[in-house]
C-alpha cells in the first residue's frame, strides 16, 4: 500500500511540471517522501502512462534517459519541442530549467 501511495504522489508531481521546465528523479523522490528512491521514480516513469509528461524528468546531471521510448534521441526531441536546449544528450542549462513546485 505504501508503494502505491508513493507512485500516486510521483505521478501527481510529474503531471504538474510546467511545459519547458524539468525535474530530476531524485528531486521527485524527495518531494514524494522518499529521498533515496530516485531509481524507483525511474521505474515508475519507464512503465508509466504515456499521457504523463515523463519527458520533463532527467537525471541529476541533466542527462536524458536511454530507456525513454525511442531512446535519448526521442527524449531530446520531446524536450527541444518545449524550448529546452540539449547538448550531447544533456540539458544545456540545468540550473535555469529546473523547477520546484511552490508550497
Amino acid at each position: 500500500m505504501v508503494a502505491s501511495l508513493f507512485r500516486i504522489e510521483v505521478i501527481s508531481i510529474v503531471r504538474n511540471i510546467p511545459k519547458g521546465r524539468l525535474m530530476t528523479y531524485g528531486q521527485i523522490a524527495a518531494l514524494a517522501g522518499s529521498p533515496r528512491a530516485a531509481r524507483i521514480v525511474g521505474g515508475i516513469a519507464h512503465f508509466g502512462d504515456d499521457n504523463i509528461p515523463w519527458h520533463r524528468v532527467v537525471n541529476k546531471k541533466g542527462g536524458l534517459a536511454s530507456g525513454y521510448p525511442g531512446g535519448r534521441l526521442a527524449h531530446q526531441k520531446a524536450l527541444e519541442e518545449e524550448g529546452i536546449e540539449i547538448v550531447n544528450y544533456k540539458v544545456k542549462d540545468m540550473n535555469k530549467m529546473i523547477w520546484w513546485p511552490e508550497g
